[in-house]
C-alpha cells in the first residue's frame, strides 16, 4: 500500500506533459514546446472580448505570430494544420500586421488547461489562433484554427491543385473569381473539391455531386446559415455562416463558384 501512495505521490508530482508546434517555413523548420513559448520573450497576457470558439471573453498566455514566423514575407501562404485535419489556409500578409488586428498564438498551460469547447470535446489548446480587434482587419471566423499542431509555408491554393480553379476565360471581376476566393477562405479548411486540398474534415463538394445539385437554392442557403435549422443531429460540425461573416452578396459569389464547379469535374 505505501508503495502505491508513494508512486501516486510521484506521478501528481510530475509536470503534465508539454505539447509541441511544428513550424515549417520553407528552407527553415523548428519545433516550439508549450513551455518554451510560454516563457517566449514576447509572450503576453492576453485579453480576447469576444472569442470565436468559445464564445465570450478570454484571457490568454500568447505570443505575437509574427514572431514565430521568421522569414515570412507578406506575399507568402501558410496553412495551420489542426490535430483533427482542419487545414486553414492563411495569406501571411494578416498574420504579420502589428495592428490594429493583429494575430497571437495562444498557449495552453499544461498545468492550467483552457475550458473544453463542449460536452464531450477537448479545449482549443494546445495552440490557438486567436486575434485582437479583429473587426479592425475583416477577420473571418475560420482565420481562428484551433487544436493547431503545425504551420507552413506552402505555394498559393490555386498552384498547389489547378482542380480548384475556376474557367481561365472568365473575366477577372466575374463573381465566380470572388467565389473561388470566398471558397478557399471559408470552406477549403473543412472540405476538399474535384479530389483537390489538404482538408480530412469534411465532404468533397463536387465528387460524386456538386450540393448546388441535390439541394434547392433556397434550402442550400438555409444550410449555409444554419446547418442545424434543416439537418439537426448532436454529433453536426458544420458552423453556420451569418450575414456577419458572409454577406448576401459574399455568398451569392459563392453558389455562383459551386455552381460552376459542377461542370467542371475532373
Amino acid at each position: 500500500m505505501r508503495h502505491c501512495l508513494a508512486l501516486l505521490a510521484l506521478l501528481l508530482c510530475l509536470p503534465l506533459h508539454a505539447a509541441q508546434l511544428h513550424l515549417v517555413l520553407g528552407d527553415s523548420s523548428r519545433t516550439w514546446s508549450s513551455a518554451e513559448l510560454l516563457e517566449h520573450a514576447q509572450a503576453e497576457n492576453i485579453q480576447i472580448d469576444q472569442d470565436v470558439s468559445y464564445k465570450r471573453p478570454m484571457h490568454y498566455r500568447a505570443v505575437p505570430l509574427a514572431a514565430l514566423l521568421e522569414g515570412v514575407k507578406p506575399g507568402d501562404h501558410l496553412q495551420a494544420v489542426a490535430l483533427d485535419g482542419f487545414a486553414a489556409e492563411m495569406p501571411a500578409e494578416p498574420l504579420l500586421r502589428s495592428g490594429p488586428a493583429r494575430a497571437w498564438l495562444a498557449v495552453e498551460d499544461p498545468a492550467q488547461p483552457w475550458p473544453a469547447l463542449g460536452n464531450g470535446k477537448p479545449s482549443a489548446g494546445p495552440f490557438y489562433l486567436v486575434w485582437t480587434d479583429p473587426q479592425a482587419g475583416g477577420i473571418r471566423p475560420e482565420q481562428w484554427p484551433f487544436q493547431i499542431a503545425t504551420i507552413r509555408r506552402l505555394a498559393p491554393v490555386a498552384q498547389r491543385f489547378p482542380a480548384l480553379r475556376p474557367d481561365p476565360a472568365l473575366p477577372a471581376d466575374d463573381p465566380i473569381r470572388q467565389g473561388f476566393a470566398l471558397f478557399q477562405q471559408n470552406c477549403l479548411a473543412c472540405h476538399r473539391l474535384n479530389g483537390a486540398g489538404d482538408a480530412q474534415f469534411g465532404p468533397d463538394l463536387n465528387i460524386p455531386h456538386n450540393p448546388t445539385e441535390y439541394f434547392q437554392p433556397g434550402y442550400l442557403r438555409q444550410y449555409i446559415r444554419d446547418p442545424q435549422s434543416l439537418r439537426a443531429w448532436p454529433q453536426a460540425r458544420m458552423p453556420g455562416f451569418a450575414e456577419t461573416v458572409l454577406s448576401e452578396q459574399e455568398l451569392d459569389a459563392l453558389l455562383a463558384y459551386l455552381g460552376h464547379m459542377a461542370s467542371r469535374r475532373p
